[in-house]
């Protein structure tokens, strides 16, 4: 049978006159993308466990212009579907000198599958609802110039209906297997197949460029929580396919989109999968190696030696994006505990230093939390590195049940990050213990934004420093979940952690463990708000200002909160 389109086309990154557009067919084939204003491009499909993709790259795209796209597969018109009943899917570019341009950001976290397949009654899918209100105003103007998903984009341990059953029919699954948690590439596939086969989402993700991160349950809930719970999780038979196979799929659907045109041809993984015949074994072998570097991320010259990074930088306009792996690289090492390794946190604090208007931090977790959370989980992880063997076993299994694996719960992360902001902010370039050739000062942005999900409710907190030179606005924008949602029994909890009694009592605990009071001070702005929202960061010029949007109880959109960062207002 002739090769048709299964998912996709996704448009991931524009960077200039050209653009990437992923896809998965059905069989072997070559894909092209071909604009009206004459912009084209074509790739063979590369193969792995029976399924086959391409990243097309296109190339003469016109600056600051605004053109409708056809995928053909075998020179056959796959998208758009004859029937489609949806506007015609564009590549937007920015101008060539784009200095002056607004930049719009999208962005959200934890989205499981649309309301008909999942177990739970959830409240409206926000990124669907955001589709619908698009396609009804389909004005290119209007669209955000990148979509921010901040990890969850699939749940490989909470599966829906549909996929419990798929898993129930297969013969050859690995013994001890959870029955309904998937394991293989294949059983991965199934799960981008029905997230992003939805109607709405797939005509959203053909028109707006996205970039990704993952967070714990694209591979498991608590992923790389500490050493103990990598080293429990590697006696499980299964264990070791679910690890590869969730970091190969990954890579496959949502890694390779992220990065540049010069960034693909460079990456030596996609070098090795497009000249395969058959990349399963590439894919596999990968997979697995790269769980197992995270072990040597303590050791910064064997790290720099081997280390794959997921971390990645692009810049729009005036602003600059670095997303952080705060997952697989971490160092678990008792007392030596860091959300990257020291080889990755020298690349970002590189990349955090330059010439720009505002920059956005995307990481799947939180940087400030609930204060009261925050202070529980630093006591937690002083208990957790307690030489009394028993202190520390008490202290590993809080940080399991209650999750305390944030960036509190990595002080020297948390602190370092701290510190990094405040360098920016005062325009000092750092000493070169942070930064080998730290190069020239540059004048402090206009606004430090980190964006995170992972915690199923949404608000927006700013950083006080006790240093008056720090003039940079640092703010945690915070929007989580797009469509899953807390428990209630645990609202009031988090709601308890931003008050000034509860925020009290836990560093009062978190001294009695000797924890330091930490460098930076926070207070929140807005929310916490419950429901299933998206986010929308805008810079224009000097200026920042985010939106958060929650679903209705018919599945619109309404504004819950708006604050000023920087600038005017």
């Amino acid at each position: 049978m002739p090769a048709e389109l299964l998912i996709g086309p996704l448009l991931r990154r524009v960077v200039g006159t050209r653009a990437t557009v992923w896809v998965e067919t059905t069989a072997p084939a070559v894909v092209t993308v071909r604009t009206a204003d004459g912009a084209a491009g074509s790739a063979p499909t590369f193969t792995a466990y029976e399924h086959h993709y391409a990243l097309v790259v296109v190339d003469g795209l016109v600056p600051d212009s605004t053109s409708p796209y056809q995928v053909l597969v075998d020179d056959q018109v796959a998208w758009p579907p004859p029937d489609s009943r949806f506007p015609p899917s564009v590549i937007r570019t920015r101008a060539a000198d784009d200095r002056d341009q607004p930049v719009r950001l999208l962005f959200g976290s934890c989205r499981e599958t649309t309301q008909h397949a999942t177990t739970r009654k959830l409240p409206p899918d926000a990124l669907d609802a955001y589709a619908r209100r698009v396609l009804a105003d389909p004005d290119p103007a209007a669209l955000p110039d990148l979509l921010l998903l901040l990890g969850d984009q699939v749940y490989a341990d909470e599966t829906s209906p549909t996929v419990k059953r798929l898993l129930r029919r297969r013969r050859r699954r690995p013994k001890g297997a959870p029955g309904d948690q998937v394991v293989s590439f294949d059983e991965y596939t199934k799960l981008y197949l029905e997230s992003w086969g939805d109607p709405e989402i797939r005509w959203l993700f053909s028109t707006v460029p996205s970039v990704m991160i993952f967070d714990d349950h694209e591979i498991i809930d608590d992923w790389n929580t500490s050493a103990a719970w990598r080293a429990e999780m590697r006696e499980q038979t299964w264990w070791g396919e679910r690890i590869a196979s969730g970091l190969a799929s990954y890579w496959v659907y949502q890694h390779l989109g992220n990065l540049s045109p010069d960034e693909i041809a460079a990456d030596p993984v996609f070098a090795k999968v497009r000249t395969a015949e058959d990349a399963t074994e590439v894919l596999r072998e990968f997979g697995a190696r790269v769980d197992l570097e995270a072990d040597l991320a303590h050791d910064t010259e064997r790290w720099r030696a081997v280390q794959y990074q997921w971390s990645y930088a692009l810049d729009l306009g005036r602003t600059r994006l670095v997303m952080l792996d705060s997952r697989c690289s971490r160092v678990l090492v008792p007392g030596r505990r860091a959300m990257l390794p020291p080889g990755e946190w020298s690349w970002f604090v590189d990349r955090a230093h330059g010439s720009y208007d505002h920059l956005v931090v995307g990481s799947s977790l939180p940087w400030l939390l609930p204060p009261g959370i925050h202070h529980v989980e630093a006591w937690n992880e002083k208990l957790a590195d307690s030489a009394r063997p028993w202190v520390a076993g008490l202290g590993e299994r809080l940080r399991r049940a209650l999750d305390l694996e944030h960036w509190g719960a990595f002080r020297r992360s948390f602190d370092a990050l701290g510190a990094l902001f405040a360098r920016l902010g005062s325009g000092d370039p750092g000493t070169p213990d942070d930064r080998k050739g730290a190069g020239p000062a540059y004048p402090p942005p206009a606004s430090i934004s980190v964006l995170s999900g992972d915690v199923h409710h949404s608000y927006v907190a700013r950083a006080r420093f006790a240093d008056s030179t720090v003039h940079t606005p640092v703010h945690q924008l915070t929007c989580s979940p797009i469509h899953n949602q807390v428990p209630a029994g645990m609202r009031p909890l988090m709601r308890l952690g931003w008050a000034r009694g509860a925020a009290g009592a836990a560093r009062a605990l978190a001294r009695t463990a000797g924890v330091r009071r930490p460098l930076v001070r926070w207070r929140r702005l807005a929310g916490p708000y419950f429901g299933n929202a998206v986010a929308t960061l805008t810079h224009a010029g000097r200026g920042a200002e985010v939106s958060i949007e929650g679903t209705t109880s018919d599945g619109h959109l309404r504004e819950v909160a708006r604050h000023r960062l920087a600038g005017p207002g």
